[in-house]
């Protein structure tokens, strides 16, 4: 097994890369788990490892999207601008119930608060909002990489924000026509963007806006890139 370099991870970090992400096949049924660490290396990976992920995108009264910008220390995408919040609902009962995504949306919940400090009584599960699930396939670097059904959630309310420092390097709401620039300048400048939210900004985040979470995709499909062309 590759190990990559860690050496810029600290100690939270290396404690995420142990937590048990949920296993599935392509039709998003359980068939096991797997490490954090594990389900992100390239050549697990490329022999078929797929998990389930998600990423909230949370917008303000004032219809602005909160991006975070990930920590340094994170393993994937250090210091990268990426959604509002995204991670992974864990391999237990409560983070795996179905019904309504109800597993996702607390996972969701728990991250929120873990990382971006929002209060819990802020977001209770009915204001997160269950909308798309994403089939998507992407190499990062030269170890790791992203293979997830992510399931897209969506937040419109204003909320206190108190992140934790080990987890965002910093944040900042943006508008559609800036986040649009952020997306035409970020490959070439230090504002980079994490693969799988120019994924989602360039399919679901600009075409509708203003609709999320009301938009007309099949929340019972597994959508994939090619469905977007």
């Amino acid at each position: 097994m590759s190990k990559g370099n860690r050496n810029h991870l600290d100690k939270l970090q290396m404690q995420r890369l142990e937590d048990m992400c949920i296993v599935i096949d392509e039709n998003d049924s359980v068939i096991g788990s797997e490490t954090k660490w594990n389900c992100h290396l390239n050549e697990n990976i490329e022999k078929g490892l797929l998990h389930r992920g998600f990423a909230v995108v949370l917008f303000n009264t004032q219809n602005k999207l909160l991006l975070q910008q990930r920590s340094d220390s994170k393993n994937i995408c250090p210091g990268m601008f990426s959604d509002s919040c995204s991670s992974h609902p864990l391999y237990e009962p409560l983070e795996m119930e179905e019904t309504n995504a109800l597993g996702i949306r607390r996972a969701a919940q728990r991250s929120l608060h873990a990382e971006l400090g929002i209060p819990l009584e802020e977001i209770p599960l009915e204001d997160i909002n269950f909308v798309v699930r994403l089939y998507y396939k992407i190499k990062l670097d030269e170890f790791c990489g992203e293979h997830e059904i992510g399931y897209l959630l969506c937040v419109r309310k204003n909320v206190t924000l108190n992140p934790d420092p080990r987890e965002v390097k910093g944040y900042r709401y943006v508008t559609k026509e800036e986040l649009e620039k952020l997306l035409e300048e970020g490959a070439k400048s230090e504002d980079k963007v994490s693969g799988w939210f120019r994924i989602i900004a360039e399919t679901i985040l600009l075409k509708w806006w203003d609709k999320l979470p009301n938009i007309t995709l099949d929340p019972k499909k597994i959508y994939r890139l090619s469905d977007f062309e």
